[in-house]
């Protein structure tokens, strides 16, 4: 979205045998890191499934440090609702893309 700073964001992901996967990732936004960190996380062999639904990725934001902390389930809806401006149209498109994902994911 324009007008927003990107910073460097560690993503810590889960997957169903609890093991933790922590990425570094550039983005404006939190949905952003997760769909970054999404992304790269499929590409390695050492990470296995992620989870689905209820399963939580952090995302620790630096300078400040912020941390949120957002459900899979909760980052799919978001991603799945309408958009109420053009750069949010912009912005859902590009992380569909970057998770190579059509209109409504399944992750």
């Amino acid at each position: 979205m324009a007008g927003l700073t990107t910073r460097t964001c560690t993503v810590v992901i889960h997957d169903p045998n609890e093991t933790a996967h922590a990425l570094d990732v550039t983005a404006a936004t939190p949905y952003e890191a997760v769909a970054h960190a999404l992304a790269m996380a499929r590409g390695h062999d050492w990470v296995g499934d992620i989870g689905k639904g209820l399963t939580t990725v952090t995302v620790k934001i630096r300078n400040p440090e912020v941390t949120h902390v957002v459900k899979i389930q909760d980052f799919e809806n978001r991603l799945n609702r309408g958009c109420k401006s053009p750069p949010e149209t912009a912005l859902k498109a590009r992380l569909r893309q970057m998770l190579g994902i059509g209109q409504a994911i399944i992750i």
